[in-house]
């Protein structure tokens, strides 16, 4: 046994390393969320018909395609966050553990990337085709 007390001991070495600001940013992104999926619900109800031509007239618009893309990229970030959570209490294996992090990194960056680029293309053209 070494020096010191049991406390000074164990400091740094618990299984947590960066878990308290990754609750605190998993939560922080759920906060912005909610005002923007209240935003997207009334923008939704408030529309004369969900045909897709009246919806691709609505996000043409930049009052709806800027917080179309913050809450697509918030809820990829927290789709990304949340199954880091599961991958990391569930799977056991290290080298598996960190192959499905590597994976679900790439996918909800292409994921997001790809909503995100259908998104800018009907606010710049006008037209989701």
């Amino acid at each position: 046994m070494g020096t010191g007390t049991g406390i000074g001991r164990v400091r740094g070495l618990g299984s947590a390393k960066g878990g308290a600001s990754h609750w605190f940013t998993e939560r922080l992104i759920s906060l912005s969320m909610l005002p923007l999926f209240a935003w997207l619900a009334v923008s939704l109800f408030r529309l004369p018909d969900l045909g897709h031509d009246a919806v691709v007239r609505w996000l043409a618009s930049p009052l709806a395609a800027v917080p179309m893309i913050l809450l697509v990229a918030a809820t990829f970030v927290h789709l990304k966050q949340g199954m880091q959570v599961v991958f990391d209490d569930y799977v056991h294996d290290e080298g598996t553990r960190v192959l499905t992090n590597i994976a679900l990194g790439f996918l909800t960056i292409a994921g997001g990337a790809m909503a995100i680029f259908s998104v800018l293309q009907i606010a710049f053209r006008g037209t989701a085709s």
